[in-house]
């Protein structure tokens, strides 16, 4: 399964095993351990490359679509954005983490737009949700410029490093997505 999407400065696409050392680079830093929900730091010798290859079953079976995010010019592997699908009730979870060298460029919020459109326009999601830590305010930054709404505040609701951490909910419906369009080519 070959999957390939493009944004003016992208290309988004599947891991490949070649990937595994800089996922293991970008990933591994402290700075995206910290807030992301569920990368270990240290990040552990191989499992770039075992985490890869879970990606490319998941998405042979349509429960996740694990994306590389890469510089369209350069062909850099910035980071990573994913859909976790729950095809019962059409909807997945938006998750993403990229290297800090490429934080605050608006790499992010492209990719988020692009494969949010992905999960209405070709998966036929009818929801999208997404969560962040009430600290990391740049990912939930991302998670308003793609249509989503604030649905809630989970307080201590995960423990991340000895820490309960408050949790920002945000999401959106299809028929949201589908007005935002229709406003945006007015």
């Amino acid at each position: 399964m070959s999957l390939r999407l493009e944004t003016d400065r992208l290309v988004i696409r599947h891991f490949e095993q070649s990937d595994a050392r800089m996922v293991h680079e970008l990933a591994g830093s402290e700075e995206v351990a910290r807030t992301t929900l569920s990368i270990p730091h240290p990040y552990p010798e191989g499992a770039a490359g075992e985490w890869i290859e879970s990606t490319l079953r998941d998405a042979e079976k349509g429960e996740s679509y694990a994306f590389a995010i890469v510089k369209k010019e350069t062909e850099e592997l910035m980071g990573c954005m994913s859909l976790l699908v729950s095809k019962s009730h059409k909807r997945a979870e938006l998750g993403y983490w990229f290297g800090h060298p490429y934080w605050g460029q608006g790499f992010a919020t492209e990719a988020a737009r692009r494969v949010v459109a992905f999960g209405f326009e070709e998966l036929g999601l009818n929801r999208i949700f997404a969560m962040a830590m009430t600290k990391n305010t740049a990912s939930y930054k991302i998670m308003r410029k793609v249509g989503m709404k604030h649905e809630g505040t989970f307080p201590q609701h995960v423990l991340k490093w000895g820490s309960f951490e408050d949790i920002e909910f945000y999401g959106i419906t299809r028929a949201d997505y589908e007005k935002n369009l229709q406003a945006n080519t007015k």
